[in-house]
């Protein structure tokens, strides 16, 4: 609960049968609180404030944002006095000691309802799960908001963001930080001109998981400590018992509450080339995996996404290509942790590579004339053959760049947007919402492998597979439920 919980707040019934009465009394109705373009240091509000919060809510602090409110969780004021504190831990304590007097709560339906038009903007950065309502909200509620990756848990959700964005006009941007940065824009323009002619093929991986994943039961037990929110944490999603294994870190590896390896780096490996090429919806995708449990995403595996032609790929259309994890490594119940036999991890074949050295992750677009061989963190970039350049008419600038170092670049576009210095960040909802659907598309792949599945975008199925689409669209628990009204409109349960 929060320290400054209003009193008035009270639990109300919510099913379908009463979806039109939530409407009415749900509280977050669409109304700017404040003129947009006419703010100078609009107000904000960090839901998630430890590990990749804490970044999220300083550099926004820097892009110019007035922190107003932090919302997690974890509660460090109940940290006993000996608790010895792990690194994820003082981090939530440093996110709490740069903001010692703004107000905190443990469930963000408390603070919304608590700060109403006192808040201009948040921060999404909490485990997958939470990313829809708390943005869904936070929109349908007149705020800006600022959603880490992967956008949402579900192929429905996001597609849900996606209209929501639309329909409000707030000032959205997922948090693929590389998407502002000089190298990544200036690539997506030379793919684009044609420096390696129509692209048929990109080859994307990574050595992730790094975490635990694999696993056939649960963990174990354990009391849930007194500074944690449980019932908050799991939130929306399935029931499981606490477990340090699960919270604050390992949460990736669930079904339930994360996107795998999959869904915690493509959002940043594919970026670049999905950008470039905007190729639409895939028209089907097939997975090869190893490991996968009732309760787990795979240990490793390899997904190939095919897309029908567009601007900038070949006639024939082009095909993503995604390769994660070791090779050789099993899960070890017995200390909780993935078990590596080698350092070989899936990546592309030599041929592929040119025989270039490769790293803990990459990326390849091949086109008819070359390949574009791409880090997303080095401000470099290499075409093979090399001559392709030799008298090239280089592309002028075309996509807007954003202001600052690349490590602020990201949030210094979101709020040049909320203040009316730009028109929209690039990578806004409207965009991140249908690049997150073709990622989740390859997460349910995982979930049945070795099969071929033809992907009905419009109708958001699986063709002939009516059994799967309990992985498109989740059903959410009592309190948490979701209802779409026919004017798009998106009703959640009542505080």
């Amino acid at each position: 609960m929060s320290n400054h919980t209003s009193s008035k707040i009270s639990r109300r019934t919510f099913g379908k049968k009463t979806a039109s009465a939530a409407s009415a009394a749900f509280a977050f109705q669409f109304i700017p609180s404040r003129a947009w373009g006419n703010l100078t240091k609009p107000t904000m509000v960090g839901i998630g404030s430890g590990g990749k919060g804490r970044s999220d809510i300083a550099n926004s602090e820097l892009a110019g944002f007035d922190i107003v409110g932090l919302v997690d969780v974890v509660d460090v004021k109940k940290f006993g006095a000996n608790k010895k504190n792990n690194r994820r831990e003082n981090v939530l304590i440093e996110s709490r000691e740069a903001y010692p007097d703004v107000p905190f709560w443990t469930d963000y339906r408390e603070m919304f309802a608590d700060m109403g038009d006192k808040v201009d903007a948040v921060t999404v950065s909490t485990p997958d799960h939470h990313h829809f309502h708390a943005s869904v909200m936070a929109m349908q509620a007149g705020k800006h908001v600022y959603c880490q990756k992967p956008l949402t848990h579900g192929i429905w959700e996001a597609r849900m963001m996606s209209e929501v964005a639309s329909q409000t006009g707030v000032k959205t941007q997922m948090g693929n930080q590389a998407h502002a940065e000089d190298h990544m824009r200036r690539c997506v323009e030379l793919i684009r001109s044609g420096i390696i002619g129509k692209v048929r093929d990109v080859h994307t991986w990574t050595n992730r998981p790094i975490w635990p994943q694999g696993f056939a039961n649960p963990p174990q037990k354990q009391k849930v400590p007194k500074w944690i929110d449980w019932k908050q944490w799991v939130g929306p999603a399935g029931h499981v018992d606490y477990n340090e294994n699960i919270a604050p870190f390992s949460w990736r590896g669930w079904w339930e509450y994360g996107t795998g390896a999959l869904g915690d780096m493509a959002c940043h490996i594919m970026d670049m080339p999905y950008w470039a090429l905007m190729p639409g919806a895939p028209k089907n995708v097939k997975a090869e995996q190893a490991g996968a449990t009732e309760f787990s995403p795979p240990i490793n595996s390899k997904i190939v996404w095919e897309f029908g032609p567009s601007e900038h790929t070949h006639s024939r259309g082009v095909r993503f290509n995604w390769y994660d994890g070791y090779v050789d490594a099993h899960f070890d119940p017995e200390i909780w942790a993935l078990i590596k036999e080698s350092e070989e991890y899936n990546h592309p074949s030599p041929s592929i590579l040119d025989g270039r050295p490769f790293n803990e992750y990459g990326c390849v677009v091949v086109g008819e004339e070359g390949k574009m061989f791409f880090h997303r963190q080095n401000n470099n970039w290499v075409v093979n053959p090399t001559s392709i350049v030799d008298g090239y008419s280089w592309p002028a600038q075309s996509l807007p760049r954003a202001r600052g170092d690349d490590k602020y670049k990201n949030h210094n576009e979101w709020f040049d947007t909320i203040v009316g210095k730009l028109v929209k960040g690039q990578s806004n909802f409207e965009l991140a919402g249908p690049f997150t659907e073709m990622i989740l598309l390859g997460v349910l792949a995982q979930r049945v492998p070795n099969e071929n599945l033809e992907w009905d975008h419009k109708n958001m199925e699986i063709v002939g597979r009516p059994e799967l689409k309990k992985y498109i669209q989740r059903d959410y628990t009592k309190d948490w439920e979701a209802e779409v009204s026919g004017a798009g409109k998106i009703s959640f349960a009542a505080l």
